[in-house]
């Protein structure tokens, strides 16, 4: 219910009972309806609602530190799987680092003397830290390893609350401990003194090789590559315009690289971190791949630990402006990278251009060679041809006169031949008409021959057909007669068929069951229940008696088969192996002849 709905419920409680509330206060606090209050129990009672209260609270505090607990161990569960997988990396970095150091080394120690000092130096540097661990290292761990031990036992014997000497005099332990501290003191001071000017050395070749990179990225963009300038060009003009395009692109390039350097510098100079932390910054978040998940949850949680002094907002802006940085430092080497292949292609297509440049050049040249060549050769082609002209009227002439003479020496051969074809052809038709009159005659004698043949052939096909139309009388006779015995031949096989039905019918109600309805043999025990329960076991045993009864041949049927008589009269006879009798026997039907299905036809094939 609602606040409204009490209001409403009290006011109604009061407007219908007013006259009841005025019974009490008339008759004052003494009256039996009212007890005086009890404040100590109303204490106790509150106190007791407080102590609740404070172990609900106590639970409370005690999920919360459970629930960050966890997620402290969560954290630290994921923080070892980066770490691990990090250190995996890098050993393997590490190693390959070494295996193609010192495979360099073996190969270039037979071909100079610095490099095989170099391995000695690494042996010597490697004895000196073998020594280092062996003397310095190895009794600090094994230091460390006794107090572990000793710290066990002490938290065993504090459990135990036992009042029993320890073994080992903490005095004696903190004196050994002060005294390798002061031992390694100087030892961790000359390590860092030297791993400061070590490193400030490396800074130093960083500088020089940063500088010499400038150096050379600089004259990388702003010079002309000596592939270009070397260019074989016949036309001067043409690589003048070549190397100007190569300077102009390497200036715009050069511009946007400048540009991005600017935003770089710009970048580092904001930032107000010192080199340490910036160190620790750069090694956590390089520990961490970009395509973990919760990537910046996990990194932000190691950098407050590395990092106490610096807030969460101071790592979060911090770790924008690296995102900004790295960012821009990939679109400088996308740059560098875009400019060396467009370098690349235009040094190519300056190439090409200068090869197609040269053969039109060689083009030219050869056609000029070839036109100077082509005006000489037309020169001396023309003062032959003149004299060729000069050679061929002069032939032409004596050509004509031959070509005269010749022509009337045909003219009186072809009328010769003319008159010669004239006698020839009369001869021939001569020929021809006598020819065609023998053929005409032959003609007539074989046409009367033709006619003659013909009349023969006319009387042997009438008496043909006289003949073959009484043989299709015949053989539509005999195919009426084969028709009628089929007929005949179907109406035996349909008799047979009704026969053999009623001979089925009569065998089946020879053999048809004939047992009389007996409810109670149903019901009745068996003979084999019977011996279970050991009825009628007492009977006497007929060793005589068959196990079953047998329905075949007795012996007078066997004997009256005649087969077997004449097979015993023949082995009487002693003629039973002879041929006679291997013919006879196959040949003797039985009394009673088999069915046709009961027929065996396996000595048949």
């Amino acid at each position: 219910m609602s606040e409204p709905d009490h209001e409403a419920f009290f006011n109604t409680h009061r407007n219908s009972n007013v006259e009841n509330l005025v019974i009490p206060i008339r008759d004052g606090f003494f009256s039996s309806k009212y007890k005086p209050v009890d404040y100590k129990h109303l204490h106790e009672l509150a106190a007791v609602e407080k102590m609740a209260s404070e172990k609900i609270q106590l639970k409370i505090k005690k999920t919360e530190q459970f629930s960050k607990h966890n997620k402290e161990q969560m954290l630290l569960k994921q923080h070892r799987q980066v770490w691990w997988q990090e250190h995996k990396r890098l050993s393997e970095n590490r190693q390959k680092a070494e295996a193609e150091i010192k495979a360099f080394l073996d190969e270039e120690s037979h071909k100079h003397k610095f490099f095989v000092d170099m391995k000695d130096l690494e042996h010597k540097l490697s004895e000196e830290r073998d020594t280092y661990q062996t003397n310095t290292i190895a009794p600090i761990w094994q230091l460390q390893e006794n107090l572990k031990l000793w710290l066990n036992e002490m938290q065993c014997y504090l459990s135990e609350e036992s009042c029993l000497k320890f073994k080992i005099n903490p005095v004696e332990m903190l004196q050994q401990i002060k005294s390798v501290k002061k031992q390694q003191k100087p030892i961790l001071e000359f390590l860092i003194l030297e791993s400061l000017a070590l490193e400030r050395e490396m800074e130093d070749y960083k500088t020089e090789a940063l500088a010499h990179s400038f150096e050379e990225k600089n004259g990388l963009f702003l010079e002309v590559p000596s592939a270009l300038l070397s260019l074989e060009c016949p036309y001067p003009d043409l690589k003048t315009f070549l190397i100007s395009e190569c300077r102009k692109l390497a200036s715009g390039y050069w511009s946007k690289l400048q540009e991005i350097d600017q935003q770089l510098e710009v970048l580092c100079s904001n930032t107000e971190w010192n080199e340490e932390d910036q160190w620790i910054f750069q090694a956590v978040i390089n520990q961490y791949p970009s395509d973990l998940q919760k990537k910046t949850k996990l990194c932000l949680d190691v950098l407050q630990r590395y990092l106490p002094h610096k807030s969460r907002h101071d790592l979060v802006v911090h770790k924008k402006a690296w995102d900004h940085y790295h960012f821009i430092r990939s679109r400088r080497r996308a740059l560098i990278l875009d400019w060396a292949q467009t370098r690349k292609a235009f040094l190519l297509k300056a190439v090409t251009t200068a090869a197609e440049a040269s053969a039109a050049h060689e083009m030219e040249v050869v056609l000029a060679n070839t036109r100077r060549k082509q005006l000489e050769i037309c020169a001396d082609l023309k003062a032959k041809v003149l004299q060729w002209k000069a050679q061929q009227e002069e032939a032409a002439k004596l050509d004509a006169a031959i070509a005269a003479r010749r022509k009337e020496e045909k003219d009186e051969k072809e009328r010769i031949q003319k008159e010669q074809e004239i006698i020839r052809r009369a001869q021939e038709k001569e020929k021809v008409k006598k020819y065609w009159a023998e053929k005409q005659l032959k003609w007539q004698k074989q046409e009367e021959k033709n006619l003659q043949h013909l009349e023969e052939l006319r009387k042997l096909m009438s008496k043909q057909a006289v003949k073959d139309r009484e043989r299709v009388k015949f053989r539509q006779a005999l195919l009426e007669k084969r028709l009628l015995e089929k007929k005949e031949l179907a109406l035996q096989a349909a008799h047979k068929e009704e026969e053999k039905k009623k001979c089925l019918e009569l065998l089946q109600q020879q053999v048809a069951v004939v047992a009389k309805l007996d409810p109670a043999r149903v019901v009745a025990d068996t003979v084999a229940s019977k011996a279970r329960m050991g009825i009628r076991t007492k009977e006497e045993f007929d060793i005589q008696k068959p196990l079953f009864q047998l329905h075949t041949y007795n012996e007078q049927q066997i004997i009256s088969d005649p087969r077997l008589r004449v097979e015993l009269a023949l082995r009487e006879a002693g003629l039973h192996k002879t041929l006679y009798a291997k013919e006879i026997l196959p040949k003797i039907p039985p009394l009673k002849l088999p069915r046709r299905d009961m027929e065996s036809t396996a000595f048949k094939m």
